[in-house]
Formats: structure tokens, C-alpha cells, sequence
């Protein structure tokens, strides 16, 4: 019938596709056999003999050892189950100790860890026996499966069958039986055996496959506590990049103000004591010279520290939103600046978040206006409400291109105060241009990190 054909089609395409990963399945079953009898053997052997000794204190490096050897087989697991295009099992958290633990500690680390023991019983108990089964039911089926098609074949390079061979029950129920007959009812039931087998051979094989996968997941893969552990030691250095960021931006300040405004101001104090005097000796054409040299002066300390404050969060941020912070930013910037920017921007990012990312596109403005020789710049900021919820930003130059990120340069400054917050920050600037930078912050508290890869 007509509205049977969809089905069939999705039933054929998945019979298609099951027969597609049979044969990686099928190496996976056998090569995974072969590297559990081998594990078999070596952690056994190690492991065993670290146990025996372990009163004399040599034990516990061996244990140690084993515990190390495991997990390299473990690795080598998970690495062959990529044969069966089954979705890859994540690494699990291994945990190191600090840098200035006692190296008798850290030797013997692995011993106080659960995934090192996990390995060792998937290596030592679990994958030996369930390898052996999954290896003979996969080679009994490829075996019945070939044998059985090709029995018509190789079936003429056996010896004459005869009814004698058959047993004594068959022989009285087909006294017929003889010779040739013989040999077309043999070569009908082998071929029938081997349709039998080759038809379901896929899901047999596949359904192996899952079964070794599923094992792995859960003895070689991520536990729900190695999320907890990630999410902490991402807490972790989101807070000490937080702090090294907050602590570079201070310095960059101090030195700035030291370098420019202060210096000037000095100039400016020196130049108005000149003038105070020169006007007491009467002299007015040179003190009208000083006053108009202290104007100047006074004039470029304050374009310096109005460019100054453009790392100090402005009241505007914090009395109107981000929204007109960044409208504010695009103004005032010497290159004309296209925005387009989410209204839902100020009800929708708590205000640390708020803070950086104005601090971020302040120094991308800045960049693009002294560096880059662009002609106009484009801004853009979202919010995404999937889950979780991130603020996505760009900012994008028609200039010459080449920008890279380095150590001691500005854009690794901004990745730094961004890692604060546990966003990402990536660079498109192939030479010759658009430079393209692209933001992405975390809004919900306890989210994932961004990644450069939830940028694209």
C-alpha cells in the first residue's frame, strides 16, 4: 500500500545502515578479544604479585603499576569501540595531585582513585569473560553465515555423503535417501542456514557491539561526580582568572596613569608656577605664552583620562544597562560603529557579566580605532534563550587584519577576564581582513563553561 512505503523505506535504510557498521563491529569484537587476553595476563600477573608483597612495602608500587596498565588498556578500549560508530564514552576525570605533593603520594595516587580500580576490574574480570562470549557468538555467526552461502561450493571437495552417516531414525523416516539426493538436501539445508544467519547476522553483530559499549560507558566513562569535580575545578580557575585579570587591569591602570595624565599634570603645575611668576615680573606676552602652553597640557590630560576611563566601569552602566553603555561606547568611538543590540540585554545579564563585556568591547573599539586601519566597525549583541541561556557577542572590522592572539597582548588579557566569568572569546583575522571577534558568556549560574566551540 502507498503509506507503507515510508516505513519500509526507514526499516531498509536502517537495515542498510546496520549492515554498514557489521564489519567494524565485528573487528572491534575480535581485536578487543585478542587485547583482553593479553590484559588478562599482564594485570594479573603485576597486580598479584604487588598484592602478595604488599607487607613489604615493593607491593604497593606494583599495585600502583597495575593500576597504571589497566587504565592504558582501558584507553585502548574505548579508543577500538570507535570502530562501531557508537557514540564515543567521554574521558573521566583523572584527578592530579598538587604540584608540591610528596612524590611517595603521588606514586601512590592512582591507588585512592575509583576509576583506576574501575579499569582494573573491567581489564582483570569483566571484559575477559564478556569478550569471550561476544568473540565466539560473533565468529559462530560469520562462520555459519560464509559456510553456509559457499557450502554448494566447497561441498564437492568432501567426501561422498551417504545416508549411514545420517542418524538411525532419519535413515528408517527417508529410505530414499541416496547419494546425490544426499548431497542437494545437505546443500539445500546449509544454504537455508546460512540465509537464516546472513539475514539477522547485523543485529546479532551490532547488538554485541552495544552490549561491549554499554559496559565500557559505565566502568571506562565519566561518572555523575566526575561533572561535579569538572564543574568545581572550572569554578576554580574561573575565580583565579577572575582575580589575575582584575590584578593585570590595576597594574595597566597604575602604569597608564603614571605614564600619561600624572605626568602631564606635573607639566601642567610646573607650567602654571612659570606663568604665576612671569606675571608678577611683569613679563604678560610670556606668561600669555605659559597659560596657552598649560591649556594645552590641560587639555590632553583630560582626552587621556577620558580614554582612561573606558576601563572603569562609567555611571552610565550602571544607572541605564548595558544597552545604552554600549550605545554610549559606539558614539563616542573615532570609527563609525553599526550596533545591533538585543533589548533584552539589560533585563536579561546580571551585572558582573555586564561589567566585562563593556570592558571587552571598550578595548576592541580601541584596538580597531588605533591598530587595525578600518573605516567602520560592527557590533552586535544577543542573548540566547536556549539552556542555558548566553550572551553572544561580535564585534567585526573592515580593516587590514592579521590580529592574533599572544601572550602579553591585549586580546589575551580579554580571554583572561572572560574566563572569570566562564566565557570564550575567538578570533577571525585572516590578513587582509574583516577582523571578527566573538564573545560568549554563560548567564545561568552553575552553567557549563563556553567553549570555542559554542561560538560557531
Amino acid at each position: 500500500m502507498p503509506h507503507d512505503r515510508p516505513e519500509d523505506a526507514s526499516w531498509l535504510h536502517r537495515y542498510v545502515t546496520a549492515w554498514g557498521r557489521a564489519p567494524g563491529t565485528s573487528a572491534f569484537l575480535i581485536t578487543s578479544f585478542v587485547v583482553s587476553m593479553v590484559a588478562i595476563s599482564v594485570l594479573s600477573a603485576v597486580f598479584f604479585a604487588g598484592l602478595g608483597m604488599v607487607i613489604l612495602l615493593v607491593g604497593l608500587p606494583l599495585m600502583t603499576g597495575a593500576l597504571l596498565l589497566a587504565r592504558g588498556f582501558g584507553v585502548a578500549e574505548r579508543a577500538m569501540l570507535g570502530w562501531t560508530g557508537l557514540p564515543e564514552i567521554a574521558e573521566p576525570e583523572w584527578r592530579r595531585p598538587a604540584a608540591d605533593t610528596h612524590w611517595l603520594s603521588r606514586l601512590l595516587a592512582p591507588l585512592r582513585s575509583g576509576h583506576y580500580w574501575s579499569y582494573l576490574l573491567h581489564g582483570l574480570i569483566i571484559n575477559p569473560i564478556v569478550s569471550t562470549v561476544t568473540f565466539s557468538l560473533a565468529v559462530t555467526w560469520w562462520a555459519t553465515t560464509l559456510g553456509g552461502l559457499t557450502y554448494w561450493f566447497w561441498q564437492a571437495f568432501l567426501p561422498d555423503p551417504s545416508v549411514n552417516d545420517w542418524p538411525g531414525w532419519l535413515q528408517a523416516q527417508l529410505p530414499f535417501l541416496q547419494g546425490a539426493t544426499v548431497r542437494a538436501v545437505e546443500s539445500v539445508a546449509y544454504l537455508g542456514t546460512g540465509i537464516l544467519f546472513g539475514i539477522t547476522l547485523p543485529w546479532v553483530i551490532n547488538g554485541l557491539g552495544r552490549l561491549r559499549h554499554a559496559i565500557a560507558a559505565a566502568l571506562l566513562g565519566r561518572w555523575p561526580s566526575d561533572e561535579l569535580a569538572a564543574r568545581a575545578d572550572a569554578e576554580a580557575r574561573a575565580r583565579q582568572s577572575a582575580v589575575t585579570a582584575e590584578d593585570s587591569a590595576m597594574r595597566r591602570l597604575e602604569r597608564d596613569l603614571h605614564d600619561g595624565p600624572q605626568q602631564r599634570l606635573v607639566r601642567l603645575q610646573m607650567d602654571l608656577a612659570a606663568t604665576e611668576r612671569q606675571a608678577v615680573a611683569g613679563d604678560t606676552d610670556r606668561a600669555a605664552a605659559l597659560a596657552r602652553e598649560a591649556q594645552q597640557q590641560a587639555k590632553a590630560a583630560l582626552d587621556e583620562l577620558r580614554a582612561l576611563s573606558r576601563g572603569v566601569a562609567p555611571p552610565l552602566l550602571a544607572d541605564r544597562g548595558l544597552l545604552a553603555a554600549l550605545t554610549a561606547l559606539a558614539e563616542e568611538s573615532p570609527l563609525p560603529v553599526g550596533t545591533d543590540l538585543d533589548p533584552a540585554l539589560d533585563e536579561a545579564v546580571p551585572p558582573e557579566v555586564a561589567r566585562a563585556v563593556y570592558f571587552v568591547v571598550a578595548e576592541l573599539l580601541t584596538n580597531a580605532a588605533k591598530h587595525s586601519g578600518a573605516r567602520e566597525v560592527a557590533v552586535s549583541a544577543r542573548v540566547q534563550r536556549d539552556e542555558p541561556s548566553r550572551l553572544r557577542v561580535s564585534v567585526t572590522d573592515d580593516g587590514r587584519g592579521g590580529a592574533v592572539v599572544g601572550d602579553g597582548h591585549g586580546l589575551a588579557g580579554l580571554q583572561e577576564r572572560l574566563h572569570g566569568l566562564r566565557g570564550a572569546l575567538t578570533l577571525e583575522s585572516p590578513p587582509g581582513g574583516p577582523t571578527r571577534v566573538d564573545i560568549v558568556v554563560p548567564l545561568a549560574l552553575g552553567a557549563r563553561p563556553a567553549t570555542p566551540a559554542s561560538l560557531s
